[in-house]
């Protein structure tokens, strides 16, 4: 029995869309590097981008457990001495509501020739409102079990 091994021509790509509201922002990020990478198709392989396309909505009202509006820091250097900025997820979500959601998605893919390529295929909105209905993108929820 041979291994099979996609090649680029024989990839399709699905569009799917997920709510970022209805779960926290690790399980969000996580079903999203999900799709991204196609880890879930029956032809991934490793060297070759077999991902889909994913759009986030609702990023504004993004979820997160505990105090980590307020205690999660992202950090910023400008490469000059004492150029150490720090900035709070409350913070960042006011300034660009966007950021949070593709920090975290962008830290989980492995880093390599394909990555800028998968985050392209990353659309994110603040809101409920998307401008590709024209792509029929299927729903997916991320709730989580109870």
């Amino acid at each position: 029995m041979k291994t099979y091994s996609a090649k680029p021509s024989d990839v399709t790509r699905k569009w799917y869309v997920i709510d970022a509201a209805e779960a926290p922002m690790g399980r969000v990020a996580t079903q999203v590097a999900t799709l991204l990478t196609g880890k879930g198709k029956p032809q991934f392989t490793q060297h070759i981008d077999c991902g889909d396309f994913v759009i986030v909505i609702n990023a504004a009202k993004i979820v997160v457990t505990g105090d980590k509006m307020t205690k999660k820091i992202y950090y910023k250097h400008s490469n000059f001495p004492g150029g150490l900025t720090e900035t709070a997820l409350g913070d960042k979500l006011k300034k660009d509501p966007t950021f949070p959601i593709f920090h975290a998605v962008r830290g989980m893919l492995p880093v390599n020739k394909l990555r800028d390529g998968r985050l392209q295929r990353l659309k994110i909105y603040e809101g409920t409102e998307h401008n590709h209905a024209a792509q029929k993108p299927e729903i997916i929820s991320v709730k989580e079990a109870k």
